[in-house]
C-alpha cells in the first residue's frame, strides 16, 4: 500500500451544537481519522490534512470522506486538494 496525502475541507450542520472542539477531534479519531491533522477555523468548517494508506488515491479519499461523515453526520465536502 501507498500513503496518499491530501486535504479535505468540510462544512457541517449544527455547528452551534458543537461546544467542545476537543470532543469533535476525538469523534474524528474514533471514526478512523487518526491519520489527519485537524484545522478548525470558521465556525462550522474543518480542514483535514490526511496521510492515508490505501491501494489507490480514490480509495484513500473515499475512505476519508466516509470516516468524516461517520463522525459528523451531514458533513458536506467543500474542496479537495491533492
Amino acid at each position: 500500500m501507498k500513503t496518499y496525502e491530501f486535504t479535505l475541507k468540510f462544512s457541517f450542520p449544527d455547528a452551534d451544537q458543537i461546544d467542545d472542539m476537543d470532543e469533535l477531534v476525538e469523534r474524528l479519531g474514533e471514526a478512523g481519522c487518526d491519520d489527519t491533522l485537524v484545522g478548525i477555523g470558521k465556525s462550522g468548517r474543518l480542514a483535514l490534512d490526511f496521510a492515508r494508506e490505501a491501494e489507490s488515491a480514490f480509495d484513500a479519499i473515499a475512505s476519508a470522506i466516509a470516516s468524516v461523515r461517520e463522525a459528523i453526520p451531514g458533513a458536506r465536502i467543500l474542496s479537495l486538494v491533492t
